[in-house]
């Protein structure tokens, strides 16, 4: 059985930092790619950035490409989203999902398995 859990939310003021980990199990990453993803109060779920293990490869959304770094977490079977220069808009709850493969998608629609979110709230 396939599970996700996402740790390391927590609030942070504007301009500060905050690291989230997605640990997997029952799963082999190496044939994966693990995407994150974000919902604020009454928005559709967006597309943070995804960890393909084929290759060590990286994807990010625009809104965050220049403030987040995903990166594989060699100590526990996951990754974590390392996030830099928070703003307000980056409030919500963050998930880590896994599709089968070596395509990165976007869309949440594409990935089979999600944790459970983790709140991260940034005070202004």
């Amino acid at each position: 059985q396939v599970q996700l859990v996402e740790s390391g939310g927590g609030t942070m003021q504007a301009g500060g930092s905050l690291s989230l980990s997605c640990t997997a199990s029952g799963v082999t990453l190496r044939s994966y790619v693990m995407g994150w993803f974000r919902e604020a109060p009454g928005k559709e779920r967006e597309f943070v950035g995804a960890f393909r293990w084929s290759g060590n490869t990286t994807w990010y959304g625009d809104s965050v490409k220049a403030r987040m770094t995903i990166f594989r977490d060699t100590a526990t079977n996951g990754v974590v989203l390392q996030m830099n220069n928070l703003e307000a808009e980056d409030t919500a709850v963050y998930y880590c999902a896994l599709v089968a493969g070596t395509t990165i998608y976007t869309l949440p629609r594409a990935y089979d398995y999600w944790g459970q979110g983790t709140q991260v709230t940034v005070s202004s």
